[in-house]
């Protein structure tokens, strides 16, 4: 008796488990300019974008194996029709701090935006500014 119900815990433990590996929409972009996303600094290249979980995004550029956590701030719905290809939206700011002669852009990732996702607000810039997308291709799940 003892041996059937810790066979039947282990069971309900396993499909528990297997039940909760939620998959996410994913994509890859290629992206040519220094950007910053969740108060860190990325080099231009090539990196993989998903939804990781409720909250977050994980961004990890192809050169490195680390994930990056990205918190957004609300999830933005799918718009009419839907999207077919994942899209990043940076917010294009001047600055001129590192030398006040030189005019410099600077991107921040403002919005994430997966198929069958929807989008996710990353942040939110005040004041002037312009916007930049860029456009990956999905990942197979």
């Amino acid at each position: 008796m003892k041996r059937m119900v810790i066979l039947a815990v282990v069971a309900l433990a396993f499909a528990l488990i297997a039940g909760g590996a939620v998959t996410y929409a994913q994509g890859t972009f290629k992206i040519p300019f220094k950007f910053e996303a969740g108060g860190k600094k990325f080099p231009p290249g090539e990196s993989w974008v998903a939804q990781k979980g409720d909250g977050q995004i994980i961004l990890r550029q192809e050169s490195k194996t680390e994930e990056i956590p990205i918190p957004f701030i609300q999830k933005l719905a799918e718009p009419k029709p839907a999207i077919e290809e994942p899209q990043l939206v940076f917010d294009m700011v001047g600055n001129s701090e590192p030398s006040y002669t030189e005019y410099v852009t600077d991107y921040v990732l403002a919005e994430v935006w997966l198929p069958g996702e929807g989008g996710f607000l990353v942040f939110t810039t005040k004041g002037a500014h312009q916007h930049q997308t860029i456009k990956g291709q999905r990942v197979k799940k």
